[in-house]
């Protein structure tokens, strides 16, 4: 049986991507594809909407989906856990999944899991991303999702040392993390997740070079999970083992709740 896609923002950078990866997908057809001038009524009919649009639509989306009883994968960034806590009623009372992907590059998805893996060990912690300029969000959606799962990793020791924050200068604070936005010419994404501690410190340094290559892995894995997800998911960790040990000194698998990667804003199976 085929899956009917409905693509809202299939013309845009990561839209035009996940076509390409759905076109060359068994099991899956796009249906509809959707710009900033259609209407949602041209998501009828489909049995998953995928949403690659912008931060000030992508709710309207969600939404949409929620409605009409289909599942939502949804890529575009700004999603923080509040804005998904806003949702997660809807979700479950429609009873469809929504898979929330702030980075479907599985290098970042380690690197992040990695930072949060070794939160505990360092009590200063800052984030610096840089995109393109034409990014219309900051901070970008992995790095709050990376702030958030070190803040999950601290639970036991406490929020980071982050001194001077009431300064515009020292970065957007989430949830105690701060984050450091660029936004400039000749750069596609990266991100630094700096861990300091008395006498010495580790960066973590995630590059996305070409956007296709990096991200097609990740959106066939999430095209998958979203078909048959129930609840709301956040991240690809919960759907790939990464198999990183946590501070508590277990091997967490993807999804796992008592460990690092897939725990914040996760309710799937629950």
């Amino acid at each position: 049986m085929t899956t009917r896609v409905a693509l809202v923002g299939g013309t845009g950078k990561l839209g035009t991507i996940i076509r390409g990866v759905i076109d060359e997908t068994d099991g899956f057809a796009v249906s509809a594809v959707l710009g900033s001038a259609s209407d949602l009524s041209e998501l009828d009919g489909a049995d998953l909407v995928v949403d690659a649009s912008t931060p000030a639509v992508s709710i309207d989306i969600v939404r949409a989906a929620i409605e009409r009883g289909v599942n939502v994968l949804v890529g575009t960034s700004g999603w923080s856990a509040e804005r998904i806590a806003l949702v997660r009623p809807l979700v479950d009372a429609a009873g469809i999944g929504a898979v929330f992907i702030p980075n479907f590059s599985l290098g970042s998805v380690i690197g992040s899991a990695l930072a949060a893996a070794s939160a505990s060990f360092f009590p200063s912690i800052e984030i610096v991303e840089a995109h393109r300029e034409t990014k219309v969000d900051s901070p970008s959606g992995t790095a709050v999702r990376t702030a958030e799962l070190i803040a999950a990793a601290r639970s036991g020791v406490g929020p980071v040392e982050s001194p001077h924050v009431d300064q515009r200068a020292r970065g957007q604070k989430v949830a105690s993390v701060p984050i450091h936005s660029l936004r400039r010419p000749g750069v596609v994404a990266r991100q630094e997740t700096i861990l300091s501690g008395p006498g010495e410190s580790l960066s973590i340094v995630h590059d996305t070079i070409e956007p296709a290559r990096a991200y097609e892995p990740g959106i066939r894995i999430a095209l998958a999970a979203a078909r048959d997800a129930s609840g709301v998911t956040v991240g690809l960790d919960s759907f790939i083992d990464i198999g990183i040990r946590t501070p508590h000194g277990r091997a967490a698998a993807a999804g796992d709740e008592g460990g690092v990667p897939g725990q914040v804003a996760r309710t799937t199976g629950a």
